[in-house]
């Protein structure tokens, strides 16, 4: 905590120079992750190679809600024919944006909701361009990307080095007296929150009106519009509220884990969450597994090491990379077919 204060104090000299400012950032946002990452592999470090699964557990809990909530708003973005790329600025976005309402207000839970209306405005020019004739949804999706970081980026300087206030915990080990299972074993509520919007969500999909409504647009474009379903308002909607779900996703990074609002703080997982999304098959349910397998990626690296394995290092903290190329190798193939993927999905209705 003192490295990462001394930095802070720092920044107060070198914030108008460049060079110094991203060498601040980067050196800030390792910190902020080697220290969250000690409670997760606390565990390993006390109880030896035994250690190793629950420090990939801890890690698993807590670096999957991202992935989470971004692949649950890519889901049904998907499920009514549209591709949302954009959805990596969203996250910086929300992440931003949670960040400095928790530091104006002292609220997190402020922050949250402000996360989430930001992704709803994101949400709204992406949705306001992709019903426009002849536009490509990747091209939007690739402006919406540049767009939203640049936004983040720009109003989020001067949150950088301020502390806000962070969510709270569960202390879901409080049954075991050992403390490494207690540090490993805290939750954050949001986590719990997309674990059961997962489960709502396929529920919606197959049992209520609107449910059928979006998978109707998403299958058969031209069918939905015999039924006199509006297919422009119904993609605005998934779109709007995938937005709003991703946007949350940024406020889990920036008042959870890792915690701390840098420029490099998403590593790219909005962009996995596509990929995720296809490795699930477009079930919400699938998409929460997706998540814990993705956040169990990124756990192997930091519990491994804990136990004195730095062989390698930069490579199992590579993994949820690695997954996400052969996600897209092994469902891109021809000789398989991709089940559940929407019919008009990637095509120009």
């Amino acid at each position: 905590m003192r490295q990462l204060e001394d930095l802070r104090l720092q920044g107060q000299h070198f914030c108008t120079d460049a060079p110094y400012y991203r060498l601040l950032n980067a050196e800030q946002l390792t910190l902020s992750q080697n220290l969250k990452s000690e409670e997760s592999t606390m565990a390993a470090e006390v109880l030896g190679w035994w250690g190793v699964p629950l420090g990939i557990l801890a890690g698993t809990l807590r670096g999957s809600a991202p992935f989470l909530f971004v692949s649950l708003g890519e889901c049904l973005t998907e499920k009514s024919g549209k591709i949302n790329l954009g959805l990596e600025g969203t996250l910086l976005t929300g992440a931003m944006s949670a960040y400095a309402i928790s530091y104006q207000t002292g609220s997190p839970w402020l922050g949250v909701l402000a996360a989430g209306l930001a992704g709803m405005v994101l949400g709204c020019i992406h949705a306001w361009l992709c019903i426009q004739p002849k536009v490509n949804d990747i091209a939007v999706g690739i402006a919406m990307i540049i767009f939203g970081s640049g936004i983040a980026f720009f109003f989020g300087k001067p949150f950088i080095q301020p502390s806000a206030t962070q969510l709270p915990s569960l202390p879901l080990g409080a049954w075991s007296h050992l403390p490494p299972v207690q540090s490993a074993l805290q939750i954050c509520p949001l986590f719990l929150l997309g674990v059961a919007i997962a489960p709502l969500m396929q529920w919606f999909f197959k049992s209520t009106r609107w449910g059928l409504f979006i998978r109707a647009v998403g299958d058969s474009p031209d069918a939905a519009k015999a039924m006199g379903i509006s297919i422009n308002k119904v993609r605005m909607l998934c779109i709007i509220a995938g937005s709003f779900l991703a946007g949350i996703g940024g406020a889990y990074l920036s008042l959870y884990y890792p915690g701390s609002w840098t420029e490099r703080i998403s590593s790219g997982q909005g962009l996995m969450a596509v990929a995720l999304v296809i490795f699930a098959r477009w079930n919400p349910v699938q998409c929460l597994y997706a998540s814990l397998l993705f956040g169990g990626a990124q756990a192997i690296g930091p519990a491994l090491q804990s136990v004195g394995v730095d062989s390698y290092y930069y490579l199992f903290n590579a993994s949820p990379y690695i997954l996400t190329l052969a996600i897209m190798i092994i469902t891109c193939s021809p000789k398989r077919t991709l089940t559940g993927a929407p019919g008009s999905l990637g095509t120009s209705t």
